[in-house]
């Protein structure tokens, strides 16, 4: 369905840093979001799954539908550059040069598991810094940006790290992925009690060693209080 896409914005942390998931175009300096047309047999959602697949080779992933974007001329960039750095070129991209709306998903993925796997139009897929000056086809840029305003208004609604973090982590790590997400510093105390209070972690036995400061004990997600949560939603804000 050549006037329906989708373009999925995929998430990972790793090294105390949120990073997306982006494809680069064989014929273009351009990077693009991974994504596709919406094929005949599928929802939206399913079509969301395959793409995120494609790029990452996981399944079972958390997404979110988070806006359309319909803007009549924003194709008509995208027509130029392939109009100049793929003319003689094998592959034709005349379609993408004609108007289509694109429906916008993030995904939240474990950075270590995950195989970035480039498709039939690029040549490497690459984890990018959030914070990283790149080119970008069309409105990408502004997809990543609406898709980072929802992930930090889901902060007040829903638990998030389950698919972001290691299975065990430190307090100060989850705090530092909240953090990344907000853009701002967060109260140690405050943030340790008010996630405490969600009574979605673990507190394990076991300690971080090997800081110089005194080593925090591990915590991991009960998975069946961090789903319900996830249905019925917390209270409070960041």
């Amino acid at each position: 369905m050549n006037h329906i896409s989708l373009d999925c914005v995929i998430f990972g942390f790793n090294n105390n840093e949120l990073k997306v998931l982006l494809l680069h175009l064989k014929y273009s300096k351009e990077y693009t979001l991974p994504g596709g047309f919406l094929k005949h047999n599928e929802t939206l959602e399913q079509a969301a799954q395959r793409i995120v697949k494609e790029s990452t080779g996981l399944n079972n992933l958390f997404l979110k539908q988070f806006k359309a974007f319909s803007d009549p001329h924003r194709s008509k960039s995208n027509k130029a550059i392939f109009d100049a750095d793929m003319a003689g070129t094998k592959p034709d991209m005349t379609f993408f040069g004609k108007r289509f709306i694109s429906v916008g998903f993030y995904a939240l993925v474990d950075f270590r598991k995950v195989k970035p796997t480039p498709d039939l139009f690029s040549d490497r897929c690459d984890w990018v810094s959030l914070t990283a000056d790149v080119s970008m086809l069309l409105d990408h840029k502004q997809i990543i940006q609406e898709a980072i305003s929802t992930l930090r208004l889901q902060l007040n609604q829903q638990p998030i790290g389950l698919k972001l973090l290691p299975h065990k982590f430190t307090m100060p790590e989850l705090q530092t992925l909240y953090e990344t997400i907000l853009g701002r510093d967060l109260d140690r105390r405050n943030f340790q009690r008010k996630i405490l209070n969600y009574n979605i972690l673990d507190k394990l036995r076991e300690r971080k060693t090997g800081g110089a400061h005194k080593s925090p004990y591990f915590y991991s997600f009960n998975v069946e209080r961090y789903k319900k949560a996830l249905e019925e939603g917390l209270s409070g804000i960041w």
